[in-house]
């Protein structure tokens, strides 16, 4: 890679930590959100509102978010078939699976 390329990656980088630690908490989760739109892997979604928790194991895919409409769709896989899910943001956890 050239001194030049370096530079810029490096510039680059800066200016994200830079405009990130000037964001509120929700500003910062809120760009989180928007991130996962991008991912693409393996995943655990969990929703979870009281004693009521579901699970889906998401495999060389991705997960997006709708911050506007305050959902995560991703497409799952029981039994052989797959299906649409949208689940709140608000009572959804991610995880990556490695």
């Amino acid at each position: 890679m050239s001194v030049t390329k370096k530079t810029i990656i490096v510039s680059l980088a800066t200016a994200m930590l830079i405009i990130l630690s000037a964001c509120s908490e929700e500003q910062q989760n809120k760009l989180a959100r928007l991130g996962v739109t991008w991912l693409e892997g393996n995943y655990k979604v969990t929703y979870a509102d009281g004693e009521h928790v579901r699970a889906w194991n998401i495999v060389d895919s991705k997960v997006t978010s709708e911050p506007d409409k305050g959902y995560y769709y991703f497409w799952a896989e029981e039994n052989g078939k797959k299906f649409y899910v949208q689940t709140p943001i608000a009572r959804s956890y991610i995880e990556e699976v490695k």
